[in-house]
């Protein structure tokens, strides 16, 4: 019923820069939160910044000040920009949404695939 596509993701050296996107389209009524997670080979899946409809926003200490998120409401889509990129943000990076549905208006999380992120150092 929702679908979640990533973009973006792929190999870059420390310093470096990566705008990843997050499309949703089906059967959506609306968007609450969007958010961002990574999960490194070995680790636990975390939160790296999460948006709300009203466009408050919050991040993981380990990414204040290099990465942004945003979203645009009017096209379904988030955005996660990420700068001064370090070997340690290498990880899978997954989209997620709460959208209601337009059929049953009930909410739900979604997934999105996710897309790779490596850092060379």
């Amino acid at each position: 019923q929702v679908q979640l596509v990533e973009s973006g993701g792929g190999l870059v050296q420390a310093g470096g820069s990566l705008r990843l996107s997050c499309a949703a389209s089906g059967s959506i009524a609306s968007i609450n939160a969007m958010g961002w997670h990574r999960q490194a080979p070995g680790k636990q899946r975390e939160l790296v910044a999460a948006i709300t409809n009203g466009g408050s926003t919050n991040y993981a200490d380990s990414v204040k000040g290099r990465f942004t998120i945003s979203r645009d409401n009017a096209k379904n889509t988030g955005y996660l920009q990420m700068n001064s990129l370090k070997p340690e943000d290498t990880a899978v990076y997954y989209c997620n949404a709460v959208v209601v549905l337009t059929t049953t208006h009930i909410r739900g999380n979604y997934w999105g695939q996710g897309t790779q992120v490596t850092v060379s150092s």
